[in-house]
């Protein structure tokens, strides 16, 4: 069957350096770590985990902005709020186009080969995105640099697009659900805390969640 999906692939990047030199059990610690933040950013915007696959892993989405929230979250976190003490970092590709579903649960096509290719290209730190994606990049996401590439197994050259974080003013907000900077022009949903503040959402889905939070001792839900 032929379906549309957008696809990513990540890959954390200097993990087998790290199993040379800080061990075997220390690698685990940390590909433990990125698993359990992976599987709370996808449960939160939508976004399948395909398959695990060693110290990568392989992303599906019926629709493109949830994974790309998804994956400029995930570097987020890993390369800004954990900082460069890392001795690791990780390294994305991410796609879009139509693809044969396969028995269910595998995905066959051209795109799913490039996003691969692109993730295997990116730096440490890096997100790279295809033509067919860069248009549903959330309002917080940004364009930064923009290239042509030859991909391993692509005949022609594949325009490519590293993706990161929009610039935010001093002075900004932060989603309280994922931590993202906010400014109002950034922002994908909006509401109003108990207060009557403004309190800015990077997607439906975090308003959702806080939405959903339970009440605390003080929360006029209380009644």
């Amino acid at each position: 069957m032929r379906v549309h999906r957008s696809f990513a692939f990540v890959d954390v990047s200097g993990f087998t350096a790290l199993t040379e030199l800080d061990g075997d059990e220390r690698a685990v610690d940390v590909l433990t770590a990125f698993r359990a933040l992976l599987r709370d950013i996808c449960a939160r915007r939508g976004v399948r985990i395909a398959k695990w696959l060693g110290d990568g892993v392989m992303l599906v989405c019926v629709t493109t902005q949830p994974l790309l929230a998804a994956i400029l979250e995930l570097h987020y976190v890993v390369c800004e709020v954990a900082g460069p003490v890392q001795s690791v970092s990780i390294r994305s590709g991410i796609t879009s186009g139509d693809v044969i579903l396969m028995e269910g649960d595998d995905y066959v096509g051209h795109c799913v080969n490039v996003a691969a290719r692109l993730c295997d290209l990116a730096q440490g730190g890096e997100a790279l995105a295809a033509p067919s994606v860069v248009g549903e990049l959330p309002r917080w996401g940004a364009v930064l640099t923009h290239k042509e590439v030859a991909l391993r197994g692509v005949e022609k050259p594949v325009p490519t697009s590293r993706i990161g974080m929009a610039t935010v003013q001093v002075g900004r907000s932060r989603d309280p659900i994922c931590g993202i900077p906010m400014s109002e022009a950034t922002a994908e949903e909006t509401a109003e805390d108990a207060d009557g503040g403004l309190v800015l959402f990077c997607s439906p889905g975090c308003l959702d969640t806080w939405c959903r939070r339970p009440p605390g001792p003080t929360d006029p839900r209380l009644g």
